[in-house]
Parts: structure tokens; sequence; C-alpha cells
């Protein structure tokens, strides 16, 4: 049974939950983003709900568990919970941030110092879990100093039936632990543009565009691996934001700024740190070619990556027949570096050569094309 600390980090007071809490609690458990990704919270959530948990929390200290209210500057600002340990001395961790604390480091900070406690108490590994799709809680999983281990697939149903893939991550007794900046930061103001192109994060809800995109003949002709259906881009689209996150890869639409019709997709994929190094790709809808928007997308995604981040060297590859392709390389500043003979298969059977390009970091001043929104 772990003893009842009152935790002092920073800003942050964690105790055990009270009865003046029940208010808050309601208000934060009602929030739909906390109700998104929360699926077993009651709905509507009611104050006996609230006072219910605040009254069976000592019951759950008395189980070997904990359960701890945030408050920051004095005001409740979410909570955080601890499963008992098993047998094997491993302890699962999950947390609440309130609306009105969000932004603030809360999770992340509340996260850590539970972690750091529970390894005092003897604890000897801390694992939580995150949802492909739950941003925030991904962040404070990388912040608060864990490790990401692997992908639970379908771990749990959500409140629209569907199931969700869950990211594990967990924390060892005893290893550095200190929290890693994203080597791919998110776009200030969420989007690149420069009046004419958009740049905006794959959503979920742009999978059927998406689809339609890469089944287009001209397309799909260049395109690698088999055919998807309509199911696999809505599963693909759930995960581009844990991708962005994790630093594996950026997965973005190219929309028409003067519409917002979606006119194609561009991503920086293969993303390789110790290199410094990252590949782009594109595909562009027939209906939107010809206007420039392919060298405006390629040419906003390479300023942006050498202006905020380590990348030294990004690199393209390109069919030996996709002369389109190579003429966006061309205008976008890239230098071509030579040929792989024979890498790109067929549907005949046949090889197609592959063109290799490559843009360096260098001194000119790229911000010209962009514009944060």
């Amino acid at each position: 049974m772990f003893p009842r600390d009152v935790l002092s980090t920073g800003p942050l007071i964690l105790r055990p939950p009270v009865e003046a809490d029940v208010d808050e609690m309601v208000r934060m458990c009602s929030d739909p983003v906390t109700a998104r990704f929360m699926p077993l919270l009651p709905d509507p959530y009611e104050p006996q709900h609230a006072l219910e948990y605040v009254k069976n929390a000592p019951a759950k200290w008395a189980d070997g568990g904990a359960e701890y209210a945030i408050t920051l500057d004095g005001r409740f600002a979410g909570a955080v919970g601890v499963r008992p340990p098993d047998e094997w001395g491993v302890a699962r961790l999950g947390y609440l941030v309130a609306p009105w604390a969000r932004g603030r480091d809360v999770a992340a900070t509340a996260a850590r110092a539970v972690t750091d406690w529970l390894f005092d108490q003897g604890v000897r590994r801390v694992e939580l879990e995150a949802e492909v799709e739950n941003v925030a809680s991904l962040r404070v999983a990388y912040k608060a100093g864990f490790r990401e281990e692997g992908v639970r697939r379908e771990a749990r149903r959500l409140r629209d039936g569907r199931f969700a893939d869950f990211v594990l991550f967990a924390r060892l007794r005893g290893e550095p632990a200190a929290g890693a900046e994203p080597y791919l930061p998110f776009f200030e103001g969420g989007e690149l543009g420069d009046g004419v192109v958009r740049l905006t994060p794959v959503e979920p809800a742009d999978a059927g565009d998406y689809h339609r995109m890469m089944n287009e003949p001209s397309v799909a002709a260049f395109s690698l691996g088999h055919a998807t259906s309509l199911e696999d881009d809505e599963r693909r689209c759930r995960y581009t934001r844990y991708w962005w996150a994790s630093g594996q890869r950026i997965e973005l639409t190219i929309r028409d700024a003067a519409s917002g019709a979606f006119a194609g997709h561009v991503q920086l994929a293969q993303v390789a740190p110790p290199l410094g190094q990252a590949m782009i790709g594109y595909s562009l809808l027939p209906a939107f070619r010809g206007r420039g928007f392919m060298t405006r997308a390629v040419t906003l995604l390479t300023g942006w990556a050498f202006a905020n981040t380590p990348l030294h060297r990004i690199v393209a590859g390109t069919d030996v027949a996709n002369t389109a392709s190579q003429a966006v390389l061309r205008r976008a500043g890239f230098v071509r570096e030579g040929v792989h003979r024979e890498l790109f298969p067929k549907p005949d059977g046949t090889r197609g050569d592959d063109v290799q390009w490559a843009l360096l970091r260098d001194a000119r001043d790229r911000r010209g094309w962009l514009r944060l929104r």
C-alpha cells in the first residue's frame, strides 16, 4: 500500500481528491475532448459520478493504487490515477487535464512526478497508453520521459463502437528519463501557406479524398505497394498525428488556398536523425496540375524543415519516366545525384530506374516562401 503523500512539483500540488473538487471534476469530464478520449466515462457526467469517484478514492489507495487530484495555483486542474503494481512490480498510470489548465505542461509534469514517486516506493516499471489520435496524450508521454514500446492494435472500443489502436509507453526505474524535444515540431499556427496553396495536417476526414487521389490512374502508375481500400486509407489517416508527434514523418494535404479544396498530398518520411536526412514525396490530382501547386508545396515544406528542424538533407526518388515529378524538384532547387537501376517494381514484372535528387541546407533565405497561418 502506498503512503498518501502530497506531492509538490513546480506550480502543481498533487493530493488525494476531496468533495470540494466535485464541481470542477464535472466540468472537466463534461468537456468534449475529455469525453472523446475517455470512452468509459458516463455521458452525461453528473455530480453524483464525481462524488462517487471521490468517495471510492480511499478504497483504491487501500487496494494498492493511488488517486491524485492535480491543483495548479490552488485550483483543481486534473487527476492522475495509478493501478496497483502487479506481481512483477509494474504499475499503470493514467491522467486527465481540465480544459482551463491545458497547454501548460500540467499532465507531463504530474506524470513525471508521480512516476518518480512510484520508483521511490519500489515500483520497477510504469506504463501508460495513448490512443494514436490523442496527440496531447502522446506528447505528454514523450515530455515525461517515457519510451515508446509499440502499438496495441484495436485495443479498446470507443463510444462510436470502433476499436482504436493505442501506443504503449514505459519508464524503468534507474534509466535516464529526460523529456525529448520533438525532432519534427508541429507548425506554429497549425499550417503553412503562401496565398496560393495551404499545407494542412492530414486528418481522418481527408481519407476519402486521399483514397480517390491514390486510385487515380496517373498517380497509381508511380505509386509503390499494392492498392489500398478506403478502410485502409481511413486507418492510415488516423495515424498521421502520431507519426508526426513521434518524429517519424509529416503527412500533409495540399489545398487550394482560394477554395479550400483538396488538391494533393505531400510528406516528409524516412526521417533519419543520425544522418539529418528525410525523404519528400507527393501526389497531385489532375485538376490542379499545371498551376505550380506542387512546386509551391515542396518549397514551402522544405523551407520550413530547414528553418525549424535539424535536417540537413532532403532527398527524393522519382521513376525515370516521371518527368513531371522531376521538373517539380528542379524548380524547387533539388539537384540530381544519380540513378538506382531497376529499383521500382512494375505491375508487369519489370523494374524501373530510380532517379535520385537532394536538396541541402544552405544559406539561401527561404523565408519569403513561408507564411504561417
